[in-house]
Order: C-alpha cells, then structure tokens, then sequence
C-alpha cells in the first residue's frame, strides 16, 4: 500500500506580472522591470521568479527608465514625484520591498509620460504634459537644463551623442536633446550650453500628428522618427550640427526621405546594418534597418535605403476579429542588442520576445491572467510539459512547466468556462460562452497547439466538458461530453476527428444524443476510468450517474446515455463531480461547504468530509483513491485522509476563490488557480519532510544526551549553552535557579573569580542573547520565578553593554542599516514588558520590608512585656 502524501510546498508561482504602464528589460536581457498596480516588479526572464518589488508612494507609475551601465533606475509617479534607486539589479531577492535612495518631490509641475537616460548614464531628461523638459544629473542630483516653449505634452525624448576618438585633441563630446510633442514637431536642443535652457538649435517640421518615438544612430549622422501619422522619416544632420549653436542660420537637419507604413506608429527603432534575418538573411553596410510597432499588432522591419518592408514578425490571421486586434494593439517596442531581439509591449498586457535571427517567438510573458476558472496538464514536447489555463478571456493560455514562456491559442469568441484532457495529455477540449466547444491538437511538426474541431449545437454556455477516458484502436479519444446553461448534456463523437488542423475549414463534430439533464445549470462532468458511467452535478443541488453506451460499427456510431440514480444530500448547488480512479465511488463539492463520497451501487453517501469555510468548488483522487485533494471558495488547498475522513495538511497561498486544480500524471505536483489571478505549484515533499523530521529528533536525541551528560558532570556553563540553543526554557530556568541556590550571584565577584553564570552571560552571542532576553520577559510576569529573572537581568545590564543588547534584539546602536519597524522597537518593547513588573515585584518587596519592621516590632514589644511584668505575668497565670 502507498504511503500517505502529508506534505505540499509551493515551488513555482505565476502571479501578475503587468498590469498597465512601462516596462524596460536589462542591457543583458536577464531581467525585465514591470508595473503591478502601484509598484515596479523586478522579475528573472530565465527563471520567471519576482526578485524584488520597488516602492514609490502608493501612486499611478507614469514612467520610468533603467541607465545603460544599471547604477540607477528613476521611477515618475503621478503625485509629480521622482524616485531614484541606486544599484537595482543588485538588489537581493527578498519579500520586502525596495524603497528608494532618493527622491524629488514636485519634480515637474504636471505629469511625466516620458523620460530617457544618456549613453553615457549621466543625464536623465524627463519631458512633462505642460511641455517642460528637465536633464537631470543623476550623479550630483540636480537640474542642469530646462527646456520650455514646447506646444503642450512631450511624446517623445531621445539624446544624439557624438564622441570623436579618432581625432588626436582631446574634443568634448556633443551631446544634444531631441524632443517629440504633441504640436507634431521635433526639437533639437544643446546640452554642451551652459545656460541651462534657451531656444532649440532648430525645429524640425514633418510630421502631421503626433510623434511617438525617435532614434538616433550610434555615429549621430542619422535620425528616424515615428509617429501616429503612419509614416517614418528619415533626418540627416549636418556635418557641423554637433558644434553648438554657433552657426546659427545654418540647417541643423534635414528630411531625406518619408516612408509610409500605412498604419499608426506607437514604437520604431534602428537596427545594425549587419543585420540578419532568417537562414538566408540580409547583411549591408550602406542600409539603415529599422522596425516599426504599432495598432496592427506586428513588428516590420524595413529597409530605409529602398523605403520598403524587408519582413514582419508575429504577424496575426487576415481573419482575426477586430477585437482581437485591438487586445494585440502593441504599445512599445524596443531592441535588445544582447540577444539580437525585439520585445513589444501589447494592449492585452502580454509582453512578446521576438528572435530576429530566426524570426520566431521565442517567449511570451502574460501580464495579467485576471481570474482563473480552470487549468489542466498537457503533454505536448514531453509528459505534463504544458498546462493549459482558462482565464477571464476568449484565449487558452498554454504555460510551459518548464520554461518562463506561454502562448495564448485564440479560436473562441466568448469567455472560456471550462478545460478538459484526454489520457494522454495529447487532446484538449474547451468550453465557452460563445456556446461552442473546440478541440485542440498538439502538432508535434510544428511544436503547436491548434484547433482540430468545433462542437456547436447547445442553446446557453457551456460550462462543463469531459472526454473519454479510453482510446480507440487509433489511440485517439472517443467521445466528448458537453453540459451546459441550457440544461442538456451532449455527446459528441470523436471518430473522424483529424489528428492536425486544416486551415481551409474546420471539422464539425457530429452529436450522438442530447439528453435533458438538471433543473439548473450544469456545473461538471466526468467520465469514469472505464468510460462507463458520467457523472454531472449541478446547481439544482444534485449529481446524477448515468451509463453511457457506444457502438461503432463501421463509419455508423450509436451512443446515448441512461439514468441510473441521482446523489442527494447536498443543500447547496455541486460545483464539482469525480470518479475514483480505483475504486466505485464518486466524490462531489458543494456550496454547503462540504465534501460528499457517494457508492455508485446504492447512490448512497458514506463518508463527510467537513472542514472548508466555503463552497468547494474542485476535488481530485489522490494516491490509488486513498486520499483527496480539495479547493474552496476560502482560498485553501485541502489534502484528506478518505479512510478517516481527516484533513492531513492546508496550503494557502490565495486570496480568493480556487477554481482550478490539477495534477500531473505522477500525481507529485497539484496546480491551483484563484481569482486573485495567481497560479501556484505545489510539490510533494514528504519524502523530505520526513528525512528532516527524523535527522530533528535524532539531533534532539543526542542534545538531550549531552544536556544530561553536563548536569551529571556539573559542567553548568555547557549545559546553559546547551538549553539556550534547544531554545527550551524549563530547562534553562531550572539551570539558573539550582545555581543562584548554591550561592552563584551573577554580576558581582569581589575576589575576582569569574561565576559561572556570570561567565555564560558574558560570552553569550547576539542571537543566545536575544533569546535569553525573552526568556526572561516571560519569567519575569510571574511571581514565583521573577527573582530568577531579576537577578540574571541584573547580570545582562552589569556584564553587556546597551550596543550588545540593542544588536542582539534587532537594532545595531550606531547603524545606518535599514531594519524593519517590528526589529527596530524590539529593545522598546522588551523594556515596556520589564518595566510595569519590575516595578510591582519591587513595591511587593517594599511592603514585604514595612510589615518586617511591624513584625519586629511586635516581637520587641512582646519580648520587653515579658521582661519587665514577668512575675505579674507569672501571678496571673
């Protein structure tokens, strides 16, 4: 019999990663920086791990730019603030955030949409919607120029620097700004001037309506501008245009050539002219290359000598929706020299990697997923390499469980509900709002999914699907089971279904039986291990078992399905229905918040399982139906002992509602998805946490040894130690009281002889330290141990300086170091827990002095009566 799985940790998390606004990648293209909310979210593109998050002050991120050299990044917020952080690829990876090294309160005095860094890393210019444009120093903090006169809001901003090495005088680069507004002229501005601002060296004129992007070349002799007028030009500066603004009258650049791109331009720039395209490729010295990105949703890289298009990336299908255009709307592009690669930046959140050597995607991040309603492993290029997500959209979206990549299979028109796959992971079925069911192929030519088929017929949504869980002779599903909001469960054949897709018409699947089912909307179905029996619950409070029959004979197939019981007992609608993988049983999730095991010979239920605070919306068999795995509307993972009806374990990484859950064919790794739009894997690790479990009691074993081998021997100082790093406190107060009994005063030694508890507490380290210092917090509240606790408190503040103590509990004297508030007020807080105690043990021993001296009083007083009246006292007796 297999042993029980008792542990799940989280290993991998798929959380939101854009949520609108800028986004840059690193030089080195490693690491991309992008807007969740409020925030900046550093993430590895390799790995897909969030490393760190940057704070500015809880407002809208307008823009924000990386230098070349990442020593700074400058963060613009819409509360008209600059943040720089110094150093933010360095940062280590931590849960806490990042706050910044400086900041400028009211750098502008209106947005900033744009802003750009120098080659050089030194200046930042930052162009604003009242037309003001800054250059800031980085290094020094200041602005060194302000450029005003612009006709209202600056689209864009590029620098021009030229530095002359061939030369053997030592010439000062030329370094100038040139700036886009929404008066569709460019401006060209001297830096070199030590005015601070003043009038641009010239006005360029040619563009209609707003241009959106400027680059130029590396050798400043050429410039391309972009804008939404759906044409590129092409500037050529004057020879002498880098000398300042001396020559006046003379042009500083000229238009040599306009290009048409016949669509609005959001993102262009150049491109080496050793440039290579394909396995054929284009190489040419004397051509300009460059690449344009806008609302059609493709990249085109064009030619400039010849002004035509040399060939498109991610090109979309003449026949996607116009909706679907909009969604795929690319917002910003750059070029990554690195690795030779353009990324764009889309409407629908979605971050594309595109090779220009292969001319291929080779990684797409989703932004944002919004709330995930199912999720199912897939075996594409190897066994459970894929899963497959539906989200709050019309797209499935494919992750690799391997990679930081996805690919989004568009084919619905409606959102997706639900995701069912076939035994070997090779077929896919989705059902939407659109009223429609597709079936998708893995496409082992291609390395791609694609839609083979469509099951159209039902009246309302569907909103639950199950494919057979046997192949035919084919190794091919058979059938497909559609439920939906209209109440009907249809089942569709299989057969005919093609193993890739054709591009000239779609196969329509044939319906074998359509059978009214509920009172209410349908919520899940599954198919027995033995394709027997369906299973199908609903919000009408019920689940029924049906027999499904299927025969082929020939190209004739003949399928229907026969009732055979309904499952009450639920007060609240099923969300969700499985079989046992192993045993006749059937397991069904509930709004009462409840888990139901049902017999399929009765229809009777056996088992409760009670634990959820809300409706359970998933359940799966686990290990040989031994145990069950289940996932609720409290935002839990529940993991179930089905033989004790007991709950073995709770993971909880989500905020919200658990739609989905799947697990892989090894049944090692769970996937749960929430609407707080997270996706997180859970790895088994039992195995592991019972190696660890036992290496901890051996440990223990052995230190409970060596504790009792120290007292025996009276070696007191090491069995302090000892107590102190086994962090038990019974232990070590007994310890310090046996000592303080046997005269051991800590503190004080007039002969100079050390205690040896005076000993321990001088040599303790930090972390010993800050534990002995809670210890004694705790003893120091009850009556009976507070003299302990005084007494070794006394020792603390006489043998360790307050520098030792503040360290120890969180807080180094002296340090610069940013600690959180919790560490900071530790020694506070340890003090105002000491304080009202202390004082109550010493007004306890100040009245315990007073009523001594009645005492002695009396006794004086009864020992002179006696005295002085003795034979009195004897007469009278």
């Amino acid at each position: 019999m297999p042993a029980l799985k008792t542990a799940f940790e989280k290993y991998r998390e798929i959380k939101p990663l854009h949520t609108g606004g800028p986004v840059t990648v690193d030089a080195n293209g490693q690491k991309i920086f992008t807007c969740v909310g409020d925030e900046v979210v550093l993430t590895d593109l390799e790995k897909g791990q969030e490393i760190c998050r940057f704070i500015a002050d809880d407002e809208t991120i307008n823009s924000f730019c990386l230098t070349p050299d990442a020593s700074y990044f400058a963060v613009f917020t819409a509360s008209l603030t600059l943040h720089i952080y110094s150093d933010p690829l360095n940062v280590p990876s931590s849960d806490k955030p990042v706050r910044t090294s400086r900041t400028v309160a009211r750098s502008h005095e209106a947005p900033v949409h744009v802003c750009a860094v120098d080659p050089t890393s030194t200046f930042l210019a930052s162009g604003s919607a009242d037309g003001v444009v800054k250059i800031w120093d980085l290094h020094r903090g200041y602005v060194t120029h302000a450029f005003k006169g612009h006709g209202g809001v600056i689209s864009t901003l590029a620098f021009r620097f030229i530095h002359d090495t061939s030369s053997a005088i030592n010439v000062q680069p030329t370094l100038q700004l040139i700036t886009g507004c929404v008066d569709t002229k460019l401006r060209v501005f001297d830096l070199n001037s030590k005015s601070g601002g003043g009038k641009p060296l010239a006005v360029l004129e040619g563009h209609v309506s707003v241009p959106r992007s400027i680059d130029v070349t590396p050798d400043g002799k050429r410039m391309i501008s972009a804008g939404r007028d759906s044409v590129v030009l092409i500037w050529e500066f004057a020879e002498d245009s880098a000398r300042s603004s001396k020559g006046k009258g003379k042009e500083v650049a000229k238009l040599v050539k306009t290009i048409p791109v016949l669509e609005r331009v959001e993102a262009a720039g150049l491109l080496p002219n050793d440039l290579t395209l394909g396995a054929g490729g284009i190489s040419s010295e004397k051509s300009t290359y460059f690449f344009t990105a806008g609302e059609k949703g493709t990249i085109k890289i064009w030619d400039a000598s010849k002004g035509a298009s040399v060939t498109s990336l991610n090109e979309l299908q003449s026949d996607s929706e116009e909706e679907m255009e909009v969604q795929r709307e690319i917002l910003d592009a750059r070029y990554l020299s690195s690795q030779s690669s353009i990324f764009s930046i889309h409407a629908d959140h979605n971050i594309l990697f595109h090779s220009l050597s292969s001319r291929s995607l080779t990684r797409q991040l989703i932004g944002f997923n919004d709330e995930i309603i199912d999720a199912c492993f897939l075996n594409g290029t190897a066994p459970d390499s894929h899963l497959a997500v539906a989200a709050n959209s019309s797209l499935i979206r494919v992750y690799s469980t391997t990679e930081n990549d996805a690919r989004l299979l568009s084919g619905h028109s409606g959102m997706l509900l639900c995701l069912s796959q076939s035994v070997d992971g090779k077929l896919l079925a989705s059902g939407s709002k659109d009223k429609s069911v597709r079936l998708w192929s893995f496409d082992n030519d291609r390395q791609m999914w694609s839609c083979v088929a469509s099951c159209d017929g039902h009246a309302e949504s569907v909103g639950a699907v199950a494919l057979s869980r046997k192949q035919d002779e084919n190794e091919r599903a058979r059938f497909l089971f559609s439920g939906s909001q209209d109440r009907t469960i249809k089942m569709w054949d299989l057969a005919s279904l093609p193993v890739h897709s054709d591009d000239s018409e779609l196969h329509k699947c044939k319906s074998l039986s359509t059978q009214k089912a509920h009172e209410k909307d349908i919520n899940s179905l599954d198919v027995s291990p033995n394709d027997l029996f369906l299973a199908s619950g609903s919000q009408d409070k019920t689940a029924k078992v049906y027999e499904i029959s299927y025969v082929r004979s020939g190209t004739n197939t003949r399928g229907e399905l026969k009732l055979l019981g309904t499952c009450k007992g639920h007060k609240r609608g099923v969300w969700t229905v499985k079989f046992g993988r192993f045993d006749k049983v059937l397991a069904t999730g509930s709004g009462d918040k409840t888990v139901k095991l049902w017999n399929l010979d009765d229809f009777s239920c056996v088992k409760t399982f009670e634990g959820h605070t809300n409706s359970v919306l998933r359940v799966d068999f686990l290990n040989h139906d031994m145990q069950l795995a289940t996932t609720a509307s409290d935002g839990l993972l529940k993991l179930w002992n089905v033989r004790t009806e007991e709950c073995q374990a709770t993971m909880d990484n989500h905020e919200d509602k658990v739609w989905a859950l799947a697990t892989n064919s090894q049944e090692s790794v769970i996937v749960t998805g929430a609407a707080d739009s997270t996706i997180t894997f859970w790895k088994d690790c039992t195995v592991e946490k019972q190696k660890q479990q036992e290496a901890e009691r051996e440990e223990a074993i052995l230190k409970d040894q060596d504790f009792a081998n120290y007292v025996a021997l009276k070696d007191y100082r090491s069995a302090i130690s000892l107590a102190l790093s086994m962090d038990q406190p019974g232990r070590l107060f007994a310890l310090f009281k046996e000592l303080l009994s046997m005269g051991d005063s800590p503190g004080s030694d007039s002969e100079g002889n050390s205690h040896v508890t005076s000993s321990v507490i001088r040599n303790l380290p930090p972390a010993e330290l800050a534990k002995l210092m809670r210890h004694i917090r705790t003893w120091n509240a009850n009556a009976r141990t507070s003299m302990v606790a005084q007494a070794i408190l006394h020792a603390i503040f006489k043998l360790r300086t307050t520098d030792d103590v503040s360290e120890a509990l969180g807080q180094t004297s002296g340090s610069t170091a940013t600690t959180s508030s919790r560490e900071a007020n530790s020694v506070s807080e340890i003090v105002q827990a000491l304080t009202p105690y202390t004082e109550r043990h010493l007004a306890r021993l100040d009245r315990l002095v007073q009523d001594s001296y009645v005492l002695d009083f009396i006794l004086a007083e009864m020992d002179g009566g006696m005295l002085v009246g003795g034979d009195e006292a004897m007469v009278m007796a």
